[in-house]
C-alpha cells in the first residue's frame, strides 16, 4: 500500500479548516452555514442528528457539489459557507480536502465530528425509538 488512511487524513489536516463543535454551532445560529452531516443512514437512524444539517451521504459528495453531474443538489451552489461533519471526524477531514480540491468555497469540517458534538452538550435530535 502506497499510502494509508493516516497519511492521507495528515495531508487533508494540513490543508483544511476543523471548527469546534462550538465554533460549528455559533456559526450556523449566525450565519449563513450550511452544516453537511455525512454519516450513513444507518448513523443518522441510530445515534440521531443535528437540527437543520443537510445530510449527503459520503459517497455521494462529489456528484452533489459538481453542478454537471446529474446528481448535483443546488445547495452545494449557493455561495453559503459549508462545515462538513461525520461520526469522529475522518471522513469529514477527507471530504473537507475534497470539496475544496473540487472549487467548494468556504468549507470547513468540525472537529471531532458528531461524537464531539454530543460531548459538547450541544443540541441532538435523537431517533424516534431514543426519545422517550
Amino acid at each position: 500500500m502506497k499510502k494509508g488512511y493516516k497519511a492521507l487524513l495528515e495531508e487533508a489536516n494540513a490543508e483544511i479548516e476543523a471548527v469546534s463543535p462550538q465554533q460549528a454551532e455559533r456559526m450556523a445560529r449566525d450565519g449563513d452555514v450550511v452544516l453537511v452531516d455525512l454519516r450513513d443512514i444507518r448513523e443518522l437512524k441510530r445515534e440521531g442528528r443535528i437540527s437543520g444539517a443537510e445530510h449527503c451521504p459520503r459517497g455521494m459528495l462529489e456528484f452533489w457539489i459538481d453542478p454537471e453531474s446529474p446528481y448535483h443538489k443546488p445547495v452545494f451552489s449557493s455561495g453559503r459557507t459549508f462545515i462538513f461533519f461525520c461520526a469522529a471526524g475522518w471522513r469529514s477531514a477527507l471530504a473537507t480536502k475534497t470539496a475544496q480540491d473540487m472549487g467548494l468555497s468556504p468549507v470547513k469540517h468540525i472537529e471531532g465530528g458528531f461524537s464531539a458534538w454530543k460531548e459538547a452538550g450541544l443540541p441532538v435530535d435523537l431517533p424516534d425509538e431514543r426519545k422517550s
